[in-house]
């Protein structure tokens, strides 16, 4: 395996103290000794590796406390040189501990391969360290004879020190390159082999490997360099496979009680990482042709959908092309890491970089050792294991359904274990992200069939949620979305969870019949199962969902789809009045289409809402271009109906008797 250079850490820069203040002798000293004695108490600073580099770097420094130990007793003044060198070693200290530091807290892995660049910063130290001492003053202070001797030692210490890699560490690193050469051969690690190389590393256990994975993760988010993300996801493949085989799958947590959810709405994310259209963390944010930031999953969907115009500002999309906010997208990275929300190393399709073979070849020898294990060993373990594999990203997913994962998770759907059955639609769900991944799931036997029972008459809300989800990610593809609207199971299962279901269940039932909603065949359907009486009941906790909800039905559904929307009038004049300006656009277009379809009946009752004349003026100068205008049509309407001029109100629905608002249609069983 060729080593690439890898940023460790970042570069930390030697610079003087010039902007602060002059620290006197006394608290300069304290410093360096408080400094110098932090250091040597790290002992044993690197057990692992680097031991005898950071080793002999704390013997010296051990040197130094004794002679700031001296110092402060004997309450020496300094000269103007003294001063400054003394200045100079505690920015060598500064760097020593920040050094120690970052190599505690790093990846051993990582390490391990770049140990030739560590181990020259610990002599370049050493150097900086040694200069310092030798130009020092020493004859200046007022020493003992032992104090004097110990930084003649030190000074002879320092200058016979050479940069060296512990032979034992170099010894680690060629196990490591050799086992993730041999896959590129299709060489299965020996259990006996991994079991030895990770005791030497210090990963006594499946908890030790699981946090050197997270912190492999965690510096793999730092680098740039699209080979150094390469062999840090090959090794990161390494450890998954390891603890895999020598552990087994992990344990899945106990089912969480789904009530103590919090819904996205109450969650701290902040709004600038939210996607406008379906308001989650986005993962992959792009910029459309109107500057407008999207996650691009949702933007494919909407333009897959046949919209070309900016879902938020309403305008026409002068192209389709998407381009990465790579700037949004670290600071989301950043906000996940402190949060410790799991952020995936690769989209599906959008990152710059493609995993190397040897991360592929380990993440298909984890699939096939896992679906080995499914009908004999602990399945809910073994599912929980491919459901985390799943999330992580494209190339495991790829693998997962290609061993062919899916007809095998489909027994578990209808398990009697809550886990399990989670785990198992859940997984699925993961496995729909990735595009072929749709087919697979549509024509598995029994796959659309389980999952859609998971949405009617799942264990919990969770299960139900992410079968909802499910559904929705394969509506993305227009052939499927349309043989989704046909079913009537679907369609009723969906309705009936964005009605009974807790917040984040409604919103999940809510996006995936927005997107099923796109296909004009599918609108019927919904209206007559009851989505617009769902969408009156979701207004107030999801006031953007259900609003877009309803003004997609209307928009495409026709007269039936208005008379049961007459309903929600009222409350689309309130959302115009007090929502948010995304939410009070939908709200004035879906009354604008109501009225262009719906008659002069449908004009006299928003007419009778109470201020809403005011409100359609604040809109017409306040609100968005989009809003501005659709509030403008508005006013003309009330304008029109006010005149009695009923001829050009609705010229489509002249005939048609509007239902009051008590005749609106219940949900068909």
């Amino acid at each position: 395996m060729a080593v690439v250079t890898l940023e460790v850490f970042p570069a930390r820069k030697r610079r003087p103290f010039v902007d602060s203040p002059k620290l006197s002798d006394a608290k300069l000293t304290r410093s360096l000794f408080q400094a110098s004695h932090e250091i040597s108490s790290m002992q044993p600073p690197l057990q692992f590796i680097l031991r005898r580099n950071s080793q002999s770097l704390i013997r010296k420094v051990k040197i130094l406390a004794s002679v700031f130990d001296e110092l402060l007793r004997s309450q020496t003044s300094y000269s103007q040189s003294a001063h400054l060198c003394f200045e100079e070693m505690q920015i060598v200290m500064q760097r020593i501990k920040a050094l120690m530091d970052d190599c505690s807290r790093a990846s051993r892995l990582w390490l391990l391969l770049q140990i030739d660049n560590v181990a020259f910063s610990f002599h370049d130290l050493i150097a900086d360290l040694s200069t310092v001492v030798d130009i020092l003053p020493v004859d200046d202070f007022c020493l003992t004879d032992d104090v004097h001797d110990l930084i003649l030692l030190l000074r002879n210490q320092c200058s016979r020190s050479f940069q060296f890699v512990d032979p034992r560490d170099d010894l680690l690193r060629r196990k490591v390159t050799e086992t993730i050469d041999g896959i590129k051969h299709q060489i299965s690690p020996d259990h006996a082999t991994l079991i030895e190389l990770f005791n030497d590393l210090g990963f006594p256990d499946s908890a030790s490997l699981r946090d050197e994975i997270q912190r492999l993760e965690d510096q793999t988010q730092d680098q740039i360099d699209d080979r150094s993300k390469s062999t840090a996801v090959s090794l990161i493949g390494l450890l998954r496979y390891s603890n895999c085989v020598i552990y087994g799958p992990s344990t899945p947590p106990p089912p969480p009680d789904f009530r103590r959810f919090k819904s996205l709405s109450d969650a701290n994310i902040p709004m600038d990482f939210r996607c406008p259209i379906t308001l989650e963390l986005m993962r992959d944010p792009v910029v459309v042709s109107t500057g407008q930031t999207y996650d691009r999953d949702s933007i494919n969907l909407w333009i897959q959908s046949g919209h070309n115009t900016c879902p938020k500002t309403g305008q026409v999309l002068k192209h389709t092309n998407l381009i990465p906010n790579r700037a949004l997208k670290n600071l989301i990275l950043m906000w996940c890491r402190d949060q410790k929300i799991p952020f995936e190393l690769y989209g599906d399709g959008a990152s710059d970089s493609t995993p190397c073979q040897e991360a592929v070849e380990f993440t298909r020898m984890m699939v096939s050792f896992l679906i080995g294990k499914l009908s004999v060993a602990d399945s809910n373990a073994v599912v929980f294991e491919l459901r985390s594999l799943a999330k992580s990203d494209s190339v495991a997913r790829a693998c997962i359904a290609e061993a062919g994962a899916i007809p095998k998770l489909v027994r578990y759907l209808g398990s009697e274990s809550q886990s399990l059955q989670i785990n198992a639609v859940t997984t699925i769900l993961n496995l729909s992200i990735l595009e072929q991944n749709k087919t697979r799931i549509m024509e598995a036997d029994g796959a659309l069939n389980g999952v859609v029972e998971v949405l009617r008459s799942g264990a919990t809300w969770e299960a139900k949620s992410n079968a909802a989800a499910t559904l929705f990610s394969l509506a993305g593809v227009s052939a499927y979305r349309r043989r989704l609207g046909r079913k009537a199971r679907v369609v009723n299962g969906l309705v009936d969870l964005a009605k009974q279901g807790p917040t984040s269940s409604k919103r999940d039932a809510l996006v995936a019949i927005l997107s099923l909603a796109a296909e004009r065949d599918n609108v019927g359907r919904f209206v007559e199962a009851g989505v617009m009486e769902a969408a009156k009941d979701a207004f107030r906790e999801l006031p953007e969902e259900a609003v877009a909800v309803v003004e997609a039905v209307v928009r495409r559904g026709g007269l039936m789809a208005v008379s049961a929307a007459f309903s929600l009038i009222r409350l689309l004049g309130e959302v115009m009045r007090e929502g948010a300006d995304t939410i009070r656009e939908g709200a004035a277009a879906t009354l604008v289409t109501m009225c262009r379809k719906g008659g002069s009946e449908l004009v006299a009752e928003m007419a009778a809402i109470p201020g809403i004349e005011r409100v359609i003026w604040e809109m017409i100068g306040t609100g968005t271009a989009r809003g501005g205008r659709k509030a403008a049509s508005l006013m003309r309407y009330l304008r029109r109906w006010a005149a009695g001029d009923t001829h050009e109100t609705a010229p489509e629905t002249q005939s048609i008797v509007v239902p009051t608002p008590s005749r609106i249609f219940n949900p068909v069983s």
